[in-house]
């Protein structure tokens, strides 16, 4: 059982860092008896000093320099956890969960983060990367409150945030990074590295597949450290490789048809009525910044 209360130490770190018992009355609005009260009664539960006068200053004594450093931080958790409440009760939620797809921009996304965690500091926010059907699955199962989708829902709650360009491209060295003009029948005769739908339930390709020799893989960073070593090619989003072709380790294709596509990406959620504080702020700062 604790002797002493958060109250009573939050009195002692008052006067540490503030100098004296008159000048933590003044800064923490309570008597300067009530302070000293406070700070006597728990060195006595203590037994030990945590002040003494050093001329017209009161100082820390070594325990008290010792006990300054651990109750920092445990009233910083204690202010943590009040937050965490204070938010609970209005209703602001613990936890976002956000999937992903791995074609939608990087830079959209962090910087959407960034503006939510700047207003709801204490929120856990998990992102769950995902390829085609996975953010929706997620979201079906209550695994994730919004997802950023290629796929509409049924619920009429799509909205549809922008394109995404996909290019097609190989690494410098590859045998078709030579070629003034690639055909399909080009194509087809090379490796094309395609990215695994993560998804269970229900599984979905999308785009060309017509290649005789295909690697699949899971992330969408594999894919390109495998095209960077000329292990074959792909389409793969532009805001993914533009890096990598501007250092001149990605070349895009020159075919003669369908070097680009496009693909939307949709913000989804599945009760509008049940989105809280934190989900809405995303929301509006994804739809601000697509």
């Amino acid at each position: 059982m604790a002797k002493s209360t958060l109250e009573q130490w939050r009195m002692f770190k008052a006067v540490a860092d503030h100098g004296g018992f008159m000048q933590a009355a003044q800064q923490v609005h309570k008597s300067q008896s009530s302070i000293h009260h406070a700070v006597n009664k728990m060195e006595e539960q203590l037994g030990v000093h945590l002040f003494e006068v050093d001329g017209r200053k009161t100082v820390l004594t070594h325990a008290g320099k010792l006990l300054l450093r651990r109750i920092n931080y445990l009233l910083s958790e204690a202010e943590r956890f009040e937050n965490v409440a204070q938010n609970l009760k209005e209703g602001v939620e613990s936890t976002l969960s956000i999937a992903v797809d791995e074609a939608f921009p990087k830079e959209v996304l962090y910087e959407a983060l960034e503006k939510v965690s700047e207003e709801f500091p204490l929120v856990h926010i998990e992102v769950i990367e995902t390829i085609l059907t996975g953010a929706d699955e997620l979201l079906r199962k209550g695994l994730a409150t919004v997802s950023l989708s290629p796929f509409m829902l049924d619920n009429e709650l799509s909205e549809a945030l922008s394109d995404v360009t996909f290019v097609a491209v190989c690494g410098t060295n590859h045998t078709l990074a030579s070629k003034t003009s690639v055909t399909l029948e080009d194509l087809k005769n090379s490796r094309q590295i395609v990215l695994r739908d993560s998804g269970i339930e229900k599984s979905s390709d999308i785009g060309w597949l017509g290649s005789e020799q295909r690697w699949t893989v899971s992330h969408l960073t594999t894919s390109v450290e495998l095209i960077r070593k000329n292990l074959g090619f792909a389409w793969l989003p532009e805001s993914a490789v533009k890096a990598h072709i501007e250092e001149g380790s990605l070349v895009t294709l020159n075919l003669e048809r369908g070097a680009t596509r496009s693909m939307p990406i949709y913000l989804n959620f599945e009760d509008a009525d049940s989105v809280g504080p934190v989900a809405r702020s995303f929301i509006g700062h994804i739809r601000f910044l697509t």
